[in-house]
Order: structure tokens, then C-alpha cells, then sequence
């Protein structure tokens, strides 16, 4: 009778040493090979070790994740110096979570540096330093300069110069923004001829009302609230778009490809806003002067053909062009202020909001600052 071998036994894969344990794992084995983890490892450190002509895989190096995992949230100390370098660097990084917290393994005195996973704090991330205000007006003022260069390359060769996207644009910020400037522009008429006339009816001069609403809502009124809405539809969603364009590299591929970014993407916006602001703001400014015929009618008893008549005789060529001028150059401010925020936005979902609402914010502190200005300038040469 030919004798039957003896069964192999299998060496142990859990081998107590003086600084704790080793996991001794063989050269072929499945995921269950390991077997559940012995009760009488609770501290101290645990060593891997792996033959090195040990196929290594994606596999291997999860599995042994699911053993390592539980014994790191138990504070073991897991050493991984004996593994190949293929299979520690992933676990090293799958296990050095925010959630793993060990204590400092002991290093003998002239040991070789092991890789091991530290209790120590990671070095305090410091905040990047955000720049100073000197620091964003020059990135502002050299990208004004680079759009103005881009300006003088179109007119060079004025063939690389997407039409369409002009179109495209103009639909956007024209039939758009109608609705929401049309209404906000119409109250501001409506509250400007009510609280005009309650000041001029102190004197008796009701039938001033519409020279007051006239001057008003032609010259600043009209073309301050076409800006500040554009500066909150407009510039926030250009913002947001060329933002997005910047995280996903794509500005980058653009340039990579040797296609001008300023030139396919800023001046197609800035060209339809100067087409399109005109016209919003001409009609933004005739919805104002008639928001004021319901209160001069029907509060303060001004008949409708003469609030008219008072209105086309206030109505002078230099308060339309002053109006048109401002409403332009406002709306030109916030194209310019979101395509700067967006071209110079982080990369990070976080930085886009953050583009976003300085786009917002700088467009309408710049429209201010210009009204201001512009109003001081204009009264000063005498218009």
C-alpha cells in the first residue's frame, strides 16, 4: 500500500518578535489566506513582510488594506519598510488618512530609516498668501493692456475673428437682461417720481416732476442700474464661465494649441456688450421717464400731455449722449472685470465662487468709481 504524503502546514503568517508582531505573508495566496487577525495583537508594531518575487497587483495591496486598516484605527504602529516598493507606497497612502492617528514608533539607535506611519502632525498647512492690493491692480492693469494688444492683433488680421460667437454672446446679454433691467429700471423711475414730488409739491411745483425724472433717469439713473444688474447677471456668469474653463485646463490647451485666449474668448464679449449696451440702456431709459406718468398723473395731478410735453423739453442731446456714454462704459466694466477674475481664478471648485463674487464686487465698485468720476469730470468742462 502506497503511503498517503501528509498534509503541508502551513507556517504561521503571525509571528510574535521583541517590538510586537510580524505579518509573514507567502509569495501565493488568496484574500482569505490571511485569516482573522489574532486576538493577542493589540499593541506594539506590526511588521510586513512579503517575499520580493511576489507578483504584486492592484488585488495584493487591498487585501492586505482590510487587514492593515482596522489595526491602524487601533493604534499599531505599521511598519512597511520590508515591502516592495510598489506594494508600500499605495498602502502608505491608503492608510495615512486624517482618521489614522499612531503613536511614534521607537527607533533603535543606527537604524535604518523604516516606513512607518507616524503620529506626529503633519506640518500646519500654511494659507496661501493672498496679494496685495498693489499686487491684483497691476495683474488688472496688464490684462487691460493684453486685451487692448489683442484689440491691435484683430486689426491686423481681422479673419481669426469668430463672428458667430459675437452673435451668440449679444443674444445672451441683450434679450436676456430686457426683463430684469426693464423692471428694475421702471421702479427706480416710479420711486423717483414719487419722492421728487413730494418735495416739489412743498413749493407748488408738481409740474416739474417730469424735468426731474427726465434729467435723473437720462443722465445717471438709466445707465447706473443697467450696470449694476449686467454687473450681477453678466459679469457673474462670465466669471463663472471662463472660470470653469481655467480648472479644467482648457485656457491652457487653448494656448497650447497656439489659439489666443483673449482673442477667441474676451473680445467676442467685450464687442457684443458694446453692441448690445446702447440699445438696453436707450430702452431702459424711456421705460424710466414713463415709470414717472402713473405717480404725476394720479398723485400729484399732472395731466399726461403735459408730464409728456415737460418731458420731451427737458430731453437734451447732451443728456442722452452723457447717459449713453456712461451706461457703455459701466457695462464695458463689467465685462472686463469677470473675464479678468475668470482667466485668473484657482483651480479648485472654491476658487470659482471666490472668482465669481469678486467679479461682482469689482464690477460694481468700479461703477462707482467711474459714475463718480465721470459725473465730477462732466460738470466740471460745463455739460
Amino acid at each position: 500500500m502506497p503511503s498517503t504524503p501528509a498534509p503541508s502546514v502551513k507556517p504561521p503568517l503571525w509571528v510574535p518578535d521583541a517590538q510586537g508582531w510580524i505579518l509573514r505573508v507567502p509569495a501565493q495566496w488568496r484574500d482569505d489566506d490571511l485569516g482573522p487577525v489574532p486576538a493577542a495583537v493589540t499593541s506594539g508594531r506590526v511588521r510586513i513582510e512579503t517575499p520580493s518575487t511576489a507578483p504584486i497587483h492592484a488585488q495584493k495591496a487591498s487585501a492586505l488594506w482590510a487587514v492593515l486598516h482596522p489595526l491602524a484605527q487601533r493604534g499599531l504602529t505599521l511598519d512597511l519598510s520590508a515591502l516592495p516598493p510598489a506594494l508600500a507606497a499605495p498602502l502608505a497612502l491608503a492608510l495615512r488618512q486624517p482618521a489614522v492617528h499612531l503613536p511614534t514608533p521607537q527607533e533603535p539607535p543606527g537604524a535604518a530609516p523604516t516606513e512607518t506611519l507616524s503620529p506626529e502632525p503633519a506640518p500646519a498647512r500654511t494659507a496661501p498668501v493672498a496679494p496685495s492690493a498693489w499686487a491684483q491692480a497691476r495683474i488688472t492693469l496688464t490684462f487691460v493692456g493684453e486685451v487692448v494688444l489683442a484689440i491691435g492683433r484683430v486689426h491686423r488680421r481681422p479673419r481669426v475673428f469668430r463672428w458667430a460667437d459675437v452673435l451668440h454672446h449679444m443674444d445672451q446679454m441683450g434679450p436676456g437682461s430686457l426683463p430684469i433691467v426693464s423692471l428694475t429700471v421702471f421702479l427706480v423711475g416710479l420711486m423717483l417720481a414719487y419722492m421728487g414730488g413730494a418735495q416739489l409739491g412743498r413749493i407748488g411745483a408738481q409740474s416739474f416732476i417730469a424735468d426731474v425724472v427726465t434729467v435723473g433717469v437720462v443722465r445717471e439713473l438709466a445707465a447706473l442700474m443697467t450696470g449694476v444688474i449686467l454687473a450681477g447677471r453678466i459679469g457673474a456668469a462670465i466669471a463663472a464661465q471662463l472660470g470653469t474653463m481655467t480648472v479644467n485646463e482648457e485656457i491652457d490647451a487653448l494656448r497650447t494649441l497656439g489659439i489666443d485666449p483673449l482673442l477667441n474668448l474676451v473680445l467676442p464679449r467685450l464687442l457684443a456688450m458694446l453692441l448690445v449696451a446702447p440699445l438696453l440702456i436707450a430702452l431702459a431709459m424711456v421705460l424710466g421717464v414713463l415709470a414717472g406718468l402713473p405717480a404725476a398723473l394720479w398723485v400729484y395731478g399732472v395731466p399726461a400731455p403735459e408730464y409728456l410735453h415737460k418731458c420731451l423739453k427737458a430731453l437734451t442731446w447732451t443728456h442722452l449722449w452723457i447717459g449713453l456714454f456712461k451706461g457703455t462704459m459701466y457695462t464695458l466694466l463689467v465685462v472686463i472685470a469677470g473675464c479678468r477674475e475668470g482667466f485668473y481664478a484657482g483651480h479648485t471648485a472654491q476658487a470659482i465662487g471666490v472668482a465669481t463674487t469678486r467679479a461682482v464686487v469689482k464690477a460694481l465698485v468700479w461703477i462707482v468709481v467711474a459714475a463718480c468720476g465721470s459725473t465730477v469730470v462732466l460738470q466740471s468742462l460745463g455739460f
